[in-house]
């Protein structure tokens, strides 16, 4: 740094150095606190916003129905957040209960794509899986499954997995995928009763 012998050396020094330099300071001071105001209209329009999305949401789901899903597909389309994928979960439920697979496969891939929750992303695609198996897309259910990573999910991917290789007459596959299941839950009686139906196709 540069160093001043006299007191009027310095003096000249910082007038020179607010000449070159003051607008700069002064236009820095004035972004700073523009963005403070800014960061709290940010927040205040936010907090607006998941508001309206609230009561939009309770609206739809006092008029969702079977024969009334209109409003809630129109609300999933125009809104994004946690709000819309509980919307399209509650469209799939629908969709399943009256049997349209390839709708409920639509809202549980919105689901799948846009939660921002990891558990929710896994139910969505174990659900979407066992839709596919319905709809015959074998492999389109073995890549959905693949995307479940969470530990938490391992007996019931595995078991899934059983179920598509069953559809696709791979029974060793399938018995594989079976006892992997077990391995992790040893309780999942359902997947003994499919391995014991394995073992009686086999014998039959």
């Amino acid at each position: 740094m540069e160093q001043f012998v006299t007191e009027d050396q310095q003096v000249e020094a910082i007038k020179r150095f607010w000449k070159e330099n003051g607008l700069a300071i002064a236009a820095g001071v004035v972004l700073g606190i523009g963005g403070l105001y800014g960061w709290r209209w940010y927040n205040d329009t936010q907090l607006a916003e998941k508001e309206s999305a609230s009561k939009a949401y309770e609206n739809v789901l006092l008029t969702l129905s079977a024969d009334n899903t209109a409003d809630a597909k129109a609300f999933v389309d125009s809104h994004t957040g946690g709000y819309s994928v509980l919307t399209a979960l509650q469209l799939a439920k629908l969709a399943v209960d009256n049997k349209d697979l390839v709708e409920a496969s639509k809202q549980l891939s919105f689901v799948a794509d846009n939660a921002s929750d990891a558990a929710i992303k896994s139910v969505a695609n174990l659900r979407l899986a066992r839709i596919q198996i319905d709809l015959k897309e074998y492999d389109k259910a073995l890549a959905t499954l693949a995307l479940i990573a969470q530990e938490s999910f391992v007996s019931q991917v595995a078991e899934i997995k059983g179920d598509v290789y069953v559809n696709q007459q791979k029974i060793e596959d399938a018995r594989k995928a079976y006892n992997e299941s077990l391995a992790a839950d040893a309780n999942n009686q359902l997947v003994k009763m499919k391995l014991d139906d394995l073992s009686v196709a086999a014998n039959g």
